[in-house]
């Protein structure tokens, strides 16, 4: 990564610490997700509620399940340092179809 991209992400993330420092615990960690994971990740996995040090992600299948597990720690990390609250673990729950599908 270049040094401008760098220093830009490292910028924003310091705006956001500001900016979450300030919300309630269970929303800044909801908040920072999106920063933390990257928009593209973000779009396909949704932070859902946190609470006594857990944040709820759903995502849609197994397979995304398994890939961000796999980033659990570095995604903690992130999140804790952002928000300025302990995140302990991360739950990943894969959205469940809808059982009535709707009539077109």
């Amino acid at each position: 990564m270049n040094p401008n991209m760098q220093s830009t992400r490292h910028d924003l993330q310091t705006l956001a610490a500001r900016v979450l420092k300030d919300a309630a615990p269970e929303e800044a960690v909801v908040l920072a997700w999106p920063l933390v994971c990257g928009s593209a990740v973000a779009e396909r996995a949704a932070a859902v509620c946190f609470e006594s040090g857990t944040l709820r992600v759903r995502v849609p299948d197994r397979g995304w399940q398994s890939q961000l597990e796999a980033f659990s720690r570095h995604y903690m990390d992130k999140l804790s340092r952002i928000s300025g609250v302990v995140v302990s673990r991360i739950e990943y729950e894969i959205a469940s179809v809808s059982p009535h599908p709707q009539n077109r």
